[in-house]
């Protein structure tokens, strides 16, 4: 018998979700306590070093690598199930660990057996291996494929047996490093200078730099020009780099010229579900801090704030924001995976659930702000760093206007674009 919707956690699924909490509320947790210690941004996430190697130990970074890879990597429903339960407790240490995610995906996509080497560190359970998608450029990369236009900064250029990299990036997590020298491998977004075609994405190529790489050349090869300290997140990395005349073998060309563009898209594709789960795991914990105060506090009235319609109101809101959002997620991470519909139809989904799931994010903090008042104000209460924490949700992982609803109105616009073929599969057509 084939069974139809059914929203109820199988047992693989509650496993991980339970052993997800319980990493979140034991080392992640802690893992905020030590890093407040540090002044620096850069000093919080150096010192969130020790749990970034529990979760390897635990397999968070082997869990992101298929088995067809070498892996242990499940489902993207199961991926959004991990993703909120650890956002909720601790976003920071989250993010680095999810961003190694991130930065493996063009190779698990393209899964070509020659580059299994690259995979290697992060299949072990004894270190601290770091990876990076570098791609956003300090100019931004929102209109990088318009035709006409300066495209990437980044650049590479052929040389004999190598590739040589030249070029600016920002806002890429992890990609310095932990000792910012480099991270273990970098997935790096580039525009080949031998493309004399006038289509930009005819000159897109994704190249692999491993710390081996960086460490062949000379100490000018790679820097960080600027530690970005940032208003939520605060012990993530995400500097500003360069790349001067760096030299990589060919071997380590991903994506040739011409086929970096689609896996660009297909990579933060599925990042796109991802960044619901953590706008889920957001609300989750607005709702619950502002649930136990309004249990908790009169604010010198005859009764619990909670009693009162316009408080209730607030919870309320806030709480089916958080369902519809988890729903939308895991529709979202099931039907780019499985179905029904073609890849346009599919992604649309993952586009819809990254846009409104990080906006409705933003009201609900807000809306739990308000319900709470100005105590909310206090930095020892959660809903400032909550705010923090929202109000990146929109605008990285490709923006919410500049590039997300832009490529939403691509596919409406569309001859053969097919509205519901996501939920119904293809329609019928006259």
């Amino acid at each position: 018998m084939t069974t139809g919707i059914d929203f109820r956690l199988s047992p693989t699924q509650e496993e991980i979700r339970k052993a997800a909490a319980a990493f979140a509320k034991g080392p992640l947790k802690q893992a905020k306590t030590n890093y407040m210690k540090c002044q620096h941004h850069y000093e919080r996430f150096q010192s969130t070093r020790p749990v970034y190697r529990q979760a390897v130990a635990g397999g968070l970074i082997k869990g992101q690598v298929p088995p067809h890879l070498g892996g242990t990597g499940g489902t993207l429903v199961e991926a959004a199930i991990l993703v909120e339960e650890m956002y909720r407790i601790e976003p920071a240490v989250s993010l680095t660990i999810f961003s190694t995610g991130l930065g493996l995906t063009p190779l698990n996509l393209t899964g070509k057996p020659e580059h299994k080497e690259f995979l290697e560190p992060f299949l072990s359970a004894d270190s601290e291996p770091l990876a990076s998608m570098v791609f956003t450029e300090p100019g931004g990369v929102a209109n990088y494929l318009e035709k006409g236009a300066p495209g990437l900064v980044t650049t590479a250029r052929p040389e004999g047996d190598e590739w040589i990299l030249n070029g600016e990036k920002i806002w890429a997590t992890n990609s310095a490093g932990w000792d910012f020298e480099g991270p273990d491998l970098s997935c790096v977004v580039c525009r080949a200078t031998i493309s004399t075609s006038q289509e930009p994405a005819d000159a897109i190529m994704i190249l692999l730099v491993t710390i081996a790489d960086i460490k062949r050349n000379s100490p000018d090869a790679f820097k960080v020009i600027r530690q970005v300290s940032t208003a939520g997140h605060t012990a993530c990395s995400g500097p500003h780099i360069r790349y001067t005349n760096l030299r990589v073998p060919k071997k380590n060309v991903l994506c040739p010229p011409g086929t970096g563009a689609p896996i660009v898209t297909a990579t933060f594709d599925c990042t796109a579900v991802l960044v619901g789960a953590m706008s889920v795991g957001v609300m989750r914990a607005a709702f619950d801090a502002a649930l136990a105060f309004a249990k908790n506090d009169n604010r010198r009235g005859g009764s619990r704030l909670l009693e009162r319609q316009a408080v209730a109101d607030l919870l309320s809101g806030i709480k089916m924001k958080a369902e519809a959002c988890r729903a939308l997620t895991w529709k979202a991470a099931n039907s780019l995976q499985n179905g029904p519909g073609d890849y346009n139809a599919r992604r649309e989904l993952a586009l819809a659930a990254k846009i409104y799931c990080s906006d409705e994010c933003t009201r609900a903090v807000t809306d739990a702000i308000n319900l709470v008042g100005i105590t909310a104000y206090d930095a020892d209460q959660p809903f400032a760093d909550l705010l923090s924490t929202a109000m990146v949700l929109p605008i990285f992982d490709g923006g919410n206007v500049g590039v997300r609803r832009r490529h939403m109105q691509d596919l409406m616009l569309s001859e053969d674009y097919d509205p519901w073929a996501s939920t119904y599969g293809p329609s019928e057509r006259d």
